[in-house]
């Protein structure tokens, strides 16, 4: 089996195909082996998510994602403004989609949810300490709030009912530290 010693690419040439809320990417790059390759890739600015749990409850968002063409179940989250902070972030979007606003943020996790076509890094939370307040969603967003058992939010993976991937790393962290849910 070959082993590399350096695994990296470098990036020789760059062009934005697309520019907007995401960026397209064109990459020419030098590859380990002293060839020439393409990287198409999105350019993202990073998002945070947050599990709000409370008395052995979360509250989970439901709102139709149009690439897979269903409703989904998540846990809040959203990309950070420029300059903003990932618990800036956290915070900005608890209160925007659910109207909750939380005395306690812990960071939890930092992961890459597509590391093969985009550089985005997401910061997950869990929230306690929780009051209610009023939404405040963009003028594109439809979101029902939904507040859940953790023990059936953890059968809902088990049976397909949550498919969203920082939603079910946030629950397993949650599973895994707080073992009496």
């Amino acid at each position: 089996m070959k082993h590399y010693s350096k695994l990296k690419e470098t990036k020789i040439s760059s062009q934005t195909l697309y520019k907007g809320v995401l960026d397209v990417k064109l990459d020419e790059v030098q590859l380990p082996n002293r060839k020439k390759g393409v990287r198409v890739y999105l350019k993202h600015r990073g998002a945070s998510g947050i599990l709000p749990v409370q008395d052995g409850h979360i509250y989970l968002v439901e709102q139709f994602r149009y690439p897979i063409g269903q409703a989904t179940l998540e846990i809040p989250a959203g990309k950070r403004e420029p300059g903003q902070s990932f618990v800036a972030c956290a915070r900005a979007e608890l209160k925007q989609e659910t109207g909750l606003t939380a005395r306690s943020l812990k960071e939890i996790l930092v992961f890459h949810p597509c590391n093969a076509f985009s550089n985005e890094v997401q910061h997950l939370y869990v929230a306690t300490g929780l009051s209610c307040g009023k939404t405040d969603l963009d003028a594109d967003e439809f979101i029902n709030v939904k507040k859940i058992p953790l023990k059936q939010a953890y059968q809902m993976i088990k049976t397909g009912k949550i498919t969203d991937a920082k939603t079910i790393l946030s629950l397993q962290w949650y599973r895994i530290h707080h073992p009496e849910f």
